[in-house]
């Protein structure tokens, strides 16, 4: 079935035709209609994660109660791609105060851990599995620093529909399924320990199909002692204590003091001005400002003369990736470790001057002189105006490999997104939070909350947030259609782990790119390849100030659900 469909795909393609068509409205790219309503909104990767969250807005939770009880399900529901044992980023506009809140709850590398030690065992890459790239997970810090600054609700209540389905029991969905039982064996294989006991000996002792009943009593028990002790449930006391020793018995060297001195930051989001809208992101260590060099870039193009999916469209946004994440790989890490020159990289004048690099072909770029990894992605929204944007993950799908014993989740291996080439902004260092790929994003428009959004997908992200912005702002797009619109991404370039591949990368293109347009990027000397399931994962929430409506949207490549009241 599904070899045909592609194959239908394929020539529909092949022929210019959009499949992906609206049966109600008739909107070339959308496969569903828009949900709207009036008090609240949750958009999640998960359907029951979603009406976690609504269950929460009914009860008269706001916004982040429900983004964390829907969160806390998505660590259960979709351990494939989040969990406790990995960081999280949030973007909150807060109704009351009427101004935008950044939180950046990623965790930082092991102070006993040394670049020498690095060096001393050869290695030129920080190895993608194991003890050594696992960094401190920061996702349950950022809960309750969500919750101390804007929550409503009790951490107990919050946390309890998530305890209920991973002691009860739930039904796998279908991509989630296929990725457990692609990733399980894979990690059993390389012999770590507790990865049977933890996935498989719950669940009578194999791995669970689409649509069978899936358990995690591991969880439950450790969701039950944060509700309970609170985040020092987590980062001291036993939990710690089990976590530190049990990395350090895998020849790691995560310590309990690495684990207790963690602490997430407020930040201050940063914008540029696209077309009169300001698009938010979080500043670095994250890369979120690589899609505002992009979208920077690509203002000083007139598209609506452009048409969306042309060569001229994907010719002109590939190059200013490129330009971006040029910058990306030689500016952005721990800004409490180097000076990003966020400004300078966001400025007007800076981007005019990386725009007249662009030409009629693909090139390669060099990063400017600037003088002086699957993931969750989530947004909910609530009848007071308060919305949040937040993304969670653990990196390379399920993580490290790593799993404590009997605490029901894996650890994250963020660490391995460092670089170990000695001089650079992204170099490992004790205590220092390394590039991250998670971003939140959010839309303002006068002043006012207009969209909040992400998409998932490592590298792509900041890809996936121009893509959408311009289906929006540029394509005239509804909300579901701009995240339903096909999409495409380049790979290659220079990377913030120090790698340093040659030529001018490839233009990767989803079903639904014409192919006129593959054959012109061909004629502009871009490599052009096809793959599946590499343009992320959307969610996204608009406020109609002008009807006081919520639309929400999410991802039709995914098993997700926007649902509101």
């Amino acid at each position: 079935m599904r070899t045909s469909l592609l194959s239908v795909f394929t020539l529909l393609t092949i022929f210019n035709i959009n499949y992906a068509q609206d049966r109600v409205t008739g909107q070339p790219f959308a496969t569903r209609s828009e949900v709207l309503a009036q008090n609240g909104m949750v958009a999640t990767s998960h359907p029951l994660a979603t009406q976690i969250g609504l269950d929460i807005l009914k009860k008269g939770g706001n916004a982040i109660d429900a983004a964390i009880a829907a969160n806390a399900a998505l660590g259960l529901m979709e351990p494939t791609g989040c969990g406790v044992g990995g960081d999280l980023f949030a973007i909150v506009w807060d109704g009351k105060t009427q101004k935008l809140y950044g939180l950046n709850a990623s965790g930082r590398s092991p102070k006993n851990l040394t670049l020498d030690y690095f060096e001393k065992e050869g290695l030129e890459k920080i190895p993608a599995l194991g003890p050594l790239p696992v960094s401190v997970p920061g996702a349950v810090d950022g809960w309750f620093e969500l919750h101390g600054k804007f929550g409503s609700k009790p951490m107990t209540e919050l946390l309890a529909p998530a305890i209920d389905y991973a002691e009860k029991g739930f039904p796998l969905t279908e991509l989630i399924a296929f990725y457990m039982q692609r990733s399980i064996p894979y990690y059993e294989s390389q012999g770590f320990p507790n990865i049977e006991d933890t996935y498989m000996v719950q669940n009578g002792g194999r791995l669970s199909n689409e649509g069978e009943i899936y358990k995690n009593p591991y969880l439950a028990n450790t969701y039950r002692k944060i509700a309970e002790g609170g985040r020092d449930a987590f980062y001291k006391g036993e939990m710690a204590k089990t976590i530190a020793n049990f990395i350090q018995e895998q020849g790691g060297f995560l310590s309990k003091k690495d684990l207790a001195s963690h602490k997430s930051e407020w930040v201050e989001p940063v914008s540029v001005n696209y077309r009169g809208y300001d698009v938010w992101e979080l500043p670095p260590n994250g890369q979120g400002i690589a899609a505002l060099q992009m979208l920077q870039i690509l203002e000083g193009y007139d598209f609506s003369n452009i048409e969306f999916g042309s060569t001229e469209h994907l010719h002109l946004f590939t190059e200013a990736k490129k330009l971006a994440f040029e910058d990306r790989a030689k500016y952005y890490a721990d800004m409490d470790f180097v000076n990003v020159p966020v400004a300078e990289l966001l400025s007007d004048t800076y981007a005019e001057e990386r725009r007249k690099l662009i030409g009629e072909r693909a090139n390669r770029y060099e990063a400017g002189e600037i003088s002086a990894g699957e993931t969750i992605y989530m947004t909910v929204a609530d009848k007071n105006g308060t919305m949040i944007s937040l993304i969670q993950s653990n990196y390379r799908g399920m993580g490290s490999g790593m799993v404590p014993p009997k605490l029901g989740f894996m650890l994250q291996d963020r660490g391995e997104l460092f670089s170990l080439k000695r001089g650079q902004a992204n170099t490992y260092e004790p205590g220092k939070r390394p590039f991250h790929t998670i971003i939140p994003a959010f839309i303002t428009k006068d002043g006012q909350p207009y969209v909040s959004f992400g998409v998932m997908g490592g590298d792509f992200q900041p890809q996936g947030h121009s893509q959408i912005v311009m289906n929006l702002i540029d394509f005239g797009m509804n909300l579901q259609e701009a995240g339903d619109a096909p999409r495409w991404d380049h790979t290659g370039g220079n990377s913030p782990t120090g790698e340093t591949p040659e030529g001018t990368g490839q233009v990767r293109v989803e079903s639904g790119i014409p192919y006129t347009t593959v054959r012109g990027l061909m004629d502009k000397r871009h490599k052009v390849g096809f793959t599946r399931g590499a343009y992320g994962g959307y969610q996204a929430i608009l406020w109609d100030v002008e009807n006081q409506v919520y639309h929400g949207a999410s991802e039709s490549r995914k098993d997700g659900q926007a649902a509101g009241y």
